[in-house]
């Protein structure tokens, strides 16, 4: 049960949670603005959305997993992976920034730094190392070539 609890849509949930009810219930009478936070908001998770698509699309043409906590079949450096090592992982950020924005959520702003920590730790991290030991120097050569962030 834990290793379905402990994945990278949960937390992305967890967080909005807080985002929407720091909105709805904790609001102080801050805002971001009239329109553009709406305009800037559509278009953060609309991003987030693509470039998630882009990746799913990508390692199941490469048949690997999606699951973080599983060993990868191959090493992804093609498509988004070629601009990124973890564009699921932006997409996620993207999503929150972008319905944080939408929400009027001022104070739930942190979350976005605390959110991408998170997943950092508990998700990046230990995949690359997965990785690492799976694939060596193919991995090391594409660490050199793609960031890991953007």
């Amino acid at each position: 049960m834990k290793q379905w609890i402990d994945l990278p849509p949960v937390w992305l949930a967890g967080a909005l949670v807080l985002a929407w009810l720091q909105a709805s219930h904790y609001a102080l009478g801050l805002s971001f603005g009239p329109v553009w936070a709406d305009l800037v908001g559509g278009l953060c998770v609309g991003g987030g959305i693509v470039l998630m698509l882009l990746a799913v699309t990508e390692m199941r043409r490469q048949k690997t997993t999606l699951i973080p906590h599983r060993d990868a079949d191959r090493l992804v450096q093609s498509g988004i992976f070629s601009r990124t090592r973890n564009p699921i992982y932006i997409g996620d950020a993207l999503i929150l920034l972008g319905l944080i924005l939408y929400w009027d959520a001022v104070l739930a702003l942190p979350l976005v730094p605390i959110f991408v920590w998170v997943i950092e730790k508990r998700f990046v991290i230990p995949e690359e190392n997965r990785l690492r030991r799976k694939f060596r120097a193919d991995f090391a050569r594409y660490c050199q070539k793609t960031r890991r962030w953007v």
